[in-house]
């Protein structure tokens, strides 16, 4: 019975192309279905792409900050408690705070990436993994401390220990999780742009402005008047509809690719800096202390500081491009650390000549560690450069999706009262 009623259904429509009344009503149907779904479509872009956008600022960048500073509280930790060592004694207090400070501070980030991971996955393992590796590298550090005070040379075994724990267990982890962070990010991107739903608005849009301009060319032609006003009007209002929202996503995608491109990728180069600048300091501090003259940590530091100085290298990019302030803060980054590598021959000169104690002093004294620290803030500095333009480049990114979630469906709702009321005022004159 359905399937003899449909091709007379069918027949009945495709009839009507053959009369005038006939052909305002297709027109009608036509442009109610379409504004319809430019109607549906706006408020599923809008939707979509904001709570995108969101997920990504609220999240994934997050997730990735978090990610980052357990990689680099690690990093320090390993390179604190190798210094603090190298005191002897009764370690520094300043250095013991920081170190204290350095687990707890990636405890609390691992803890808040721990919310923004699923239960399941390489994220998840790595979490895991962390959670029960520092408790384990904090007891390490602990027993070597503790014969340290006393004087005995078993304080470097564990030393070593707990700081190949660190490199060779631990900050793998949490360069794991801070890949998944950035596997994350990207693919908040794509959820951000909804490529799909914003080509089907845009096909939607352009298919009702051409079937309103359609529609009244006709009219023109068969009644002899050259504007219908609900018409005209409509299509005005089609084409405020297609100009903002072309200009809400157009800008959208902009302040993404900004985000990604000057934001986020620099982000992942910085802190690259910064964890290998921390490597190199502990590899100092680790071959003094186990007094390996040029044992692995040395190589170690070498390689480190090789690609550290490198052209185009993590810290030798293209920063001044991005931003000139940055490019400052990076250079000075950069000058900083060739300081730092002069300084480290001159304790390697002094260490392999014979003079371990003035090897320590200089490694550990005044000079070399505001060498250092210089490089550190500036580093810091650059991180919280690129934080602040990401925040700011998706709060902008995220402009004007709420108004098209709402007022795109209202538009839509608008052409289509229109558009009946010119269509149906010429309908009523065949009757």
């Amino acid at each position: 019975m359905a399937l003899a009623t449909r091709p007379g259904v069918l027949r009945r429509v495709g009839g009507l192309r053959h009369t005038s009344p006939g052909r305002l009503q297709l027109f009608i149907a036509t442009l109610l279905a379409l504004g319809v779904l430019a109607g549906v479509f706006a408020g599923f872009t809008g939707s979509s792409a904001g709570s995108g956008t969101s997920d990504l600022g609220n999240r994934a960048q997050p997730l990735l900050v978090e990610a980052e500073t357990v990689y680099t509280a690690l990093a320090d930790a390993d390179t604190t408690a190798a210094q603090a060592f190298l005191a002897g004694g009764l370690e520094p207090s300043a250095l013991t705070r920081r170190y204290d400070d350095d687990l707890r501070r990636a405890a609390t980030a691992l803890t808040s990436a721990a919310r923004r991971t699923s239960q399941t996955g390489e994220a998840a393992d790595a979490v895991r993994a962390l959670s029960s590796g520092i408790a384990e590298y904090s007891a390490l550090v602990a027993t070597a401390r503790a014969n340290n005070r006393q004087g005995l040379p078993v304080g470097a075994s564990f030393l070593s220990e707990a700081s190949r724990l660190n490199r060779d267990t631990l900050q793998p982890q949490a360069r794991q999780l801070f890949e998944e962070a950035q596997r994350e990010v990207d693919d908040g991107y794509g959820r951000a742009g909804s490529v799909g739903w914003v080509a089907l608005l845009m096909l939607s849009l352009l298919a009702l402005l051409i079937t309103l301009v359609a529609a009244q060319v006709y009219l023109s032609r068969r009644t002899q008047r050259t504007f219908n006003v609900p018409l005209l009007a409509a299509t005005g209002v089609a084409l405020v509809f297609t100009i903002a929202a072309m200009s809400i996503l157009f800008t959208q995608q902009a302040r993404l690719d900004s985000t990604a491109n000057r934001g986020t990728g620099p982000m992942a180069s910085i802190a690259a800096a910064r964890i290998l600048a921390l490597q190199a300091r502990g590899d100092e501090a680790l071959t003094l202390a186990g007094r390996a003259g040029s044992g692995p940590y040395e190589q170690d530091f070498d390689t480190v500081s090789e690609r550290l100085l490198m052209p185009r290298g993590p810290m030798d990019n293209a920063y001044e491009d991005l931003d000139p302030q940055l490019g400052a803060t990076m250079n000075r980054a950069l000058s900083g650390f060739q300081s730092y590598v002069e300084a480290h021959g001159e304790v390697r000169a002094l260490d392999e000549g014979g003079n371990y104690e003035g090897a320590v002093k200089l490694a550990i004294g005044a000079e070399t560690t505001k060498t250092f620290e210089s490089v550190r803030t500036e580093l810091d500095r650059a991180m919280e450069n690129r934080k602040t333009f990401f925040t700011e480049e998706i709060d902008d990114a995220g402009d004007g999706l709420g108004l098209l979630t709402v007022g795109g469906p209202v538009l839509a709702v608008i052409i289509c009262v229109l558009a009946f009321l010119g269509l149906r005022a010429r309908l009523e004159e065949y009757r």
